[in-house]
Order: C-alpha cells, then sequence, then structure tokens
C-alpha cells in the first residue's frame, strides 16, 4: 500500500529533521571516552593503563602518546590469537567474542579473523539506522519505501568453532539483521544460507520475479553477475523487466566508478549509487546525501575511534604500515583535499587499528570522506606515487576516448634488466588498438600525476597493456580467493603474485 510508503517516508523525514546532527568532534571525544572506560579492565586496557589515560587532561593526545599503532598482525599475535584458541573473556574488549570475520582482503593469503563482538553488531545496526534515516535526503517517492532490499553478500551459514562462529561480515550481519527488517528482506535467511554462490544465484534467478526489489546492496562485481544471471535466466532485455521499482544501489568494498558503464548497461533505465563503508573492522561511513563526488559521512558516534595519519612517505614503511613515530591527527585537526591513513579503534577490541585504507576530506564539518586507495596499493616503486582513485580516473577517460567498458583492471611494476616497466592488464568489454591505450593512458596519468611524469622520464621507462576478458578477474578470485561475498580484484599487485596472476590469465585466455 502507497498509504504506508507516505507513513514511513513522512517519518523518515521527521525524524531527520527533529534529531539534530551531530556534533562530531565531540562524538568522537565522546566515543572514545566510552571505549577506555568499557575496556579498562580488560588484559589491554590495563597493559596499556586506560584509567590513567582517563584522567589525562587532553585523553585523545594521551591515548595517542601511550597506545601503539597495531596492524592485524601486531593485534593477533599480541591479543586476539589468545582470546580466540580458548575463546578466553576480557584480553581486548569485554566478554567472550561470539563472532570472527574472515577476511582475505586481495592478497590471497590465509584469512584473517577479525573480533566481531555484540556491541560491533549493535554499532553496526545503528550506523545502517543512520544510513536509511538519511534517505529522507534524497526525495525519493513513497512506494520505495514499500520495496525490498537485495542484500548480496556472503553466505549466512557460519562455520562453528568452539564457542564462536566464523564468516565474513557481509553473512555475519545479514544474519543478526533484527526481526522488523526480516520483511524487506531478501534474498531471505533460507537462500543466504546457501554455501555455493553460483547455487545462491540460481536460487536468486528463480524467485526474483515474486519479489519487489527497490534497492540493492553489495560489492559491485558480484551483484553485476547476479543481475546478468536474473536477467538471463528470466529471458528478459534489463532487469527493470524483472524489478520495475528498482531505484538504488548501495555500492560498498571498492569505487563504483570503474563498474558504472557495465553496470548501466543491464538497466533499463538510471538509477541512484549510494557509496557505503562497511569492513570487517566495522560500518566506518555511509552516504548520508547526494553529492557529485559520493563522499560518505564517517559514523562518528557508533563505536568507533578515528584518528589520521597523514599519508606522506615519511610516515608509510615499505610494507604499506604507518611507522610507530607518524603522527596521528584528531578530527578536529585534519585538513580537507589532503590524504591521511585511517586509523581505528573499536567496541570490538581493535586498538589505533591499521586498516590499510587512504582516504580524503571533503568536507571536514560534515566528516565527509572519499576513499583514495590502499596503503599497499598505491604503486610508488619508481616514485610514480600512483594512487587507486587517479587509476579509476584513468579507466573512466579510456571507456570514454574508446567507447569501452573496464570494470576490472589491475597494474605492476615489473622489473626489467635495470629498469621498471608498468604492466597493466584491463578487463575490457569492447575492441581498442592496445598501442593507442597505452599511448593515452601513459599520457592521461602523465597530465594527471607530476611524480608519474618524472618517474616516466628516469626509472620508469615504459608502460604495457594485456586486454583480458573480465571473466577473467573473476575466475582469477574463485580460484585464489573465493566467489562472491567480500572479496576484491587487488588493483595493484607486488611483482611475485602478477607473475602467478599473468601466468593465470594467460593460460586461461588460451582455455576460453
Amino acid at each position: 500500500m502507497v498509504v504506508l510508503g507516505n507513513i514511513i517516508k513522512a517519518a523518515l523525514e521527521i525524524t531527520d529533521r527533529v534529531i539534530p546532527g551531530p556534533s562530531h568532534v565531540e562524538a568522537q571525544q565522546d566515543i572514545l571516552r566510552h571505549l577506555l572506560e568499557k575496556a579498562e579492565h580488560t588484559e589491554f586496557g590495563k597493559h596499556h593503563r586506560f584509567g590513567q589515560i582517563l584522567e589525562a587532561p587532553d585523553m585523545e593526545k594521551a591515548y595517542a602518546r601511550h597506545v601503539p599503532y597495531h596492524d592485524y598482525d601486531a593485534m593477533y599475535s599480541g591479543w586476539w590469537k589468545k582470546q580466540l584458541e580458548k575463546d578466553l573473556p576480557d584480553i581486548s574488549w569485554p566478554g567472550r567474542t561470539s563472532y570472527y570475520a574472515l577476511s582475505a582482503g586481495t592478497t590471497g593469503k590465509e584469512s584473517k579473523r577479525i573480533p566481531v563482538t555484540e556491541d560491533m553488531l549493535e554499532a553496526i545496526r545503528k550506523t545502517s539506522l543512520f544510513q536509511i534515516l538519511s534517505t529522507a535526503n534524497f526525495d525519493f517517492p513513497a512506494e520505495f519505501f514499500e520495496k525490498e532490499i537485495m542484500m548480496l553478500g556472503s553466505s549466512t551459514r557460519l562455520k562453528k568453532s568452539r564457542k564462536h562462529y566464523e564468516g565474513e561480515i557481509s553473512g555475519i550481519a545479514a544474519r543478526n539483521i533484527p526481526s522488523w527488517f526480516e520483511r524487506f528482506y531478501r534474498p531471505g535467511k533460507k537462500i543466504a544460507s546457501i554455501t555455493d554462490w553460483d547455487k545462491r544465484v540460481n536460487a536468486i534467478a528463480k524467485k526474483a520475479k515474486k519479489w519487489d526489489i527497490g534497492s540493492m546492496a553489495g560489492i559491485p562485481s558480484w551483484n553485476e553477475l547476479m543481475l546478468k544471471k536474473v536477467i538471463e535466466y528470466n529471458k528478459v532485455s534489463h532487469i527493470h523487466e524483472i524489478w520495475p521499482g528498482l531505484r538504488v544501489f548501495a555500492s560498498g568494498g571498492v569505487s563504483f566508478e570503474p563498474y558504472r558503464k557495465s553496470f548501466e548497461k543491464l538497466l533499463g533505465h538510471p538509477i541512484t549509487i549510494i557509496d557505503t563503508y562497511l569492513a570487517s573492522e566495522g560500518f566506518i561511513a555511509y552516504q548520508s546525501r547526494p553529492n557529485e563526488q559520493m563522499a560518505m559521512t564517517l559514523s562518528t558516534n557508533s563505536g568507533l575511534y578515528f584518528e589520521f595519519v597523514p599519508f606522506t612517505e615519511e610516515n608509510i614503511d615499505e610494507n604499506g604500515r604507518v611507522t610507530s613515530n607518524a603522527p596521528s591527527l584528531t578530527l578536529a585537526e585534519v585538513e580537507n583535499d589532503k590524504d591521511y591513513v585511517l586509523i581505528i579503534s573499536t567496541v570490538a577490541g581493535a586498538w589505533r587499528y591499521m586498516i590499510g585504507d587512504t582516504i580524503r576530506f571533503t568536507n571536514k564539518e560534515l566528516a565527509e570522506i572519499v576513499i583514495t586507495g590502499r596503503t599497499k596499493h598505491f604503486l610508488n616503486v619508481v616514485g610514480s606515487q600512483l594512487s587507486v582513485i587517479q587509476m579509476n580516473q584513468a579507466m573512466k577517460e579510456l571507456e570514454e576516448r574508446f567507447s569501452l567498458r573496464i570494470p576490472e583492471f589491475t597494474v605492476a611494476a615489473v622489473r626489467e634488466g635495470d629498469n621498471y616497466i608498468h604492466h597493466w592488464y584491463l578487463g575490457a568489454e569492447g575492441k581498442a588498438n592496445t598501442l593507442d591505450l597505452e599511448q593515452a593512458l601513459d599520457q592521461c596519468l602523465k597530465e594527471m600525476n607530476k611524480a608519474y611524469r618524472m618517474a616516466r622520464s628516469k626509472a620508469l621507462k615504459d608502460i604495457r597493456v594485456t586486454i583480458t576478458n573480465p571473466a577473467t578477474f573473476h575466475a582469477w578470485m574463485e580460484k585464489n580467493l573465493s566467489k562472491g561475498g567480500q572479496v576484491k580484484v587487488p588493483r595493484v599487485m607486488k611483482q611475485k603474485e602478477f607473475a602467478q596472476w599473468k601466468s593465470f590469465a594467460d593460460s586461461y585466455e588460451t582455455t576460453t
């Protein structure tokens, strides 16, 4: 009933006006105090003297001074391994941890196990509610608020290990959705529990006509493949013949831009793209209002405390980690249009944790950010200083110039003799001359990045482009990581990983 939609829409608009926007700086100070007070009597809190930090005149500076930075290996070896192997309580967060999020990232190594506490699940639900409330800012029609939401993530069938469960964060979050949300949630608990991704997508395709989907959420690449399967199975030309009310895609995990052209090919009419930032460590940010940059609002009052390390050469070591003496800034101290390494402390017992992402503030008063890349995915072997955001922009320009679709790509700096080349693999749909692509890509990056232009006059002697089918990237992920869920193509590869990728891609192309 549209009447119900009008009621829901009106309630969201009234709530959005009545609830004051948070003072993000004050909210962050409150969150840090809450984290320290709650974890004061854990092993981590006692070891780092949280009680003394709480009594300091400047709590934020004292915290930064007395608690070191941690990457996953440091948190795991020092604290999480102990609580994981014996399900011990009160190690880095009060109580016993119920879930661990498996995160292979883009490395293909053994999965990390990141704690997901009940407090973290509540924080994720709270940020999700803020995102729902913010839809009032997008001026959707009343009927939109009655439609169902397709959340395509990893399986909700988690692995039981002693007294805890393990799975990807999207599966853990979907398993713990509130009861009131179940009437809107698709594909529903039964299909979401199917562990085999292809079988789960086939089940979605068979049921698709029975659903009235208004919005979708997840990683673009896997949602795109799901849409293709639904379209193929139901023998239609685009998804709006199945879901005419589809208006929104909440993209997460990676930048949507490389997927835009191929994604839009599956639609009958334009939809609204909203960016989200849900990681294994928490729901970090969400797009709260329409804006050209698709900037997201940091979740400053939902259990996460943020610090920001200026992304400069002296603050990052050769492995992409923040150096121990690198200065951190609070939200009050950052500046717009500068790159920072994101550091988080959370209600899951991650402390001054290097999540590995770099961000840039577009509006610090509104705490709005864009993700600029990964600390390990800046291509800087010979001083080229290429960020993922610049790579994405270059792909967009190639798409427009050569009428291509390039949803996937990866690049590596490869040593040849005494010099290096940048070897690009483009997962492209369409036809273009390789030499023309190389020249256009090289020129685009030179105009965009002064450091790259300087590197091309010195040790970076050439660039090389290999065109492959986007399906090659999907097959690589399935072989080396897993299919669906949170896995993503690494945009930048180390030379050893790239050699393995090149061998796989060349072999896959000749056998398909």
